[in-house]
């Protein structure tokens, strides 16, 4: 049975703030060394399954260039599939931005259905997560499905963020709503789809001829089936599984490997998440430091009399002297100058904040208000960043018209900024 897999990889995450200004939502950096994609493609090849297609869409450029050939994750395949990587093109009839997730698979469809699967499995690149697929496949098969889709009980607040399914005690799927205000239940949708290659096929032509349609799986495709009396079922899955779709969302799935035991884990080596690594120096660690219950990548330096505490730092991130830096996450080279401190704080790539500085504040809350330094800014000398700021990229000092900066406030760069 031949089975390709697709990845969605084009969301813009906005609601990520700072962190997608310059890469879609499946390229951030994620756990120190990792990317979110690193966690569907792994989750791929340790399942079996090498045919992986791609499809991006927003500021596509940071995660073609992690992905590559994709040699890390062992795609780097002709024959026996690979990995491919499609964005949307101009053509002399019918292409443009993509409208949403079904239109996404549509316009690609001559690509994806080329070699003639059996399965199609859907996936979504931007969520934590470790799953076997080979079960869900093995219960589609036997459900004798035209379509399986994962699910997950979240919890009941946070149910409205979801499409939320009943199903009977078959698992079939009874009902679908997306989104719900006022949820039936917290059988959550996941976003992983197994279909039928010829069920996918003509539940696509049939949405593209419908002009009512948003094009989308989770509005317009999942529900069109289940009122047709479609053989769709509900996978029960009950592992760990988070949408980093929210800068808070993103920080606590951060705390959740702190912990222990972590709900993922990330030294089982039956279960690798692959990735790709440049090289760099082991980490420097110089004398009377403190580093309690965080992780620390390749690179770091860690100065005399700096503390560190439940923390992700990635790679060449630098803690100077005398600072102290909690509960939070720091990008590629941040450098955290002497005497500052930062608390409950997310800062992007190559952020400098500078000496005796203070950047966010201790929680009284399980709950803390997070402050995020976009890709590139700089944090003058003994600034104060309430909880809550947020920095745009490209931000230097001279753009700040104060050295106290208040909660829920924005701070933005005076120039045009063209890189990416």
């Amino acid at each position: 049975m031949k089975i390709r897999a697709v990845i969605l990889a084009g969301g813009e995450g906005s609601r990520l703030g700072v962190l997608t200004s310059k890469r879609t939502k499946p390229a951030v950096p994620f756990a120190g060394k990792y990317r979110i994609i690193d966690f569907t493609l792994s989750n791929c090849v340790n399942s079996g399954i090498y045919d992986v297609t791609l499809i991006a869409q927003y500021r596509p450029h940071s995660l073609i260039e992690h992905i590559g050939a994709g040699s890390p994750w062992d795609l780097n395949r002709d024959f026996s599939g690979g990995v491919r990587i499609y964005t949307p093109y101009t053509a002399r009839r019918g292409s443009e931005w993509f409208t949403g997730t079904a239109d996404a698979i549509q316009q690609n469809f001559a690509f994806i259905k080329k070699g003639s699967p059996d399965l199609i499995l859907i996936l979504s690149g931007d969520h934590i997560y470790t799953m076997d697929y080979e079960p869900l496949i093995t219960f589609h098969l036997d459900h004798q499905a035209d379509m399986t889709m994962a699910t997950i009980k979240v919890p009941t607040t946070e149910a409205p963020r979801f499409g939320i399914l009943d199903t009977g005690p078959d698992y079939r799927v009874k009902s679908f709503v997306e989104k719900p205000a006022v949820p039936p239940s917290n059988l959550a949708n996941m976003g992983v789809y197994l279909f039928n290659q010829s069920v996918l096929d003509q539940a696509l032509l049939e949405d593209t001829q419908n002009d009512q349609s948003s094009h989308d799986f989770g509005k317009d495709i999942i529900p069109k089936l289940i009122r047709e009396n479609a053989r769709v079922f509900g996978y029960p899955y009950s592992g760990y599984w988070v949408d980093v779709g929210t800068s808070l969302s993103y920080w606590q799935a951060h705390m959740d490997l702190l912990k222990s035991p972590a709900p993922i884990d990330l030294n089982n080596r039956e279960w690798i998440i692959h990735t790709r690594t440049e090289e760099r120096p082991p980490v420097f660690l110089s004398s009377n430091h403190t580093i309690t219950n965080s992780m620390v990548s390749d690179g770091c330096v860690i100065a005399p009399g700096a503390e560190v505490v439940n923390c992700i730092l990635s790679p060449g991130v630098t803690i100077g002297a005398g600072a102290r830096v909690v509960n939070s996450i720091l990008f590629t080279d941040t450098c955290v100058k002497e005497g500052a401190v930062v608390y409950n704080a997310i800062t992007d790539k190559r952020v400098i904040i500078g000496a005796r500085s203070k950047v966010g504040a201790a929680s009284k809350t399980e709950i803390p208000t997070i402050t995020t330094i976009g890709k590139n800014s700089f944090v003058p000398d003994d600034a104060i960043l309430e909880p809550g700021v947020e920095v745009e990229a490209d931000v230097l000092p001279e753009d700040y018209l104060s050295l106290h900066v208040k909660t829920g406030q924005t701070i933005i760069t005076k120039k045009t900024i063209y890189d990416i």
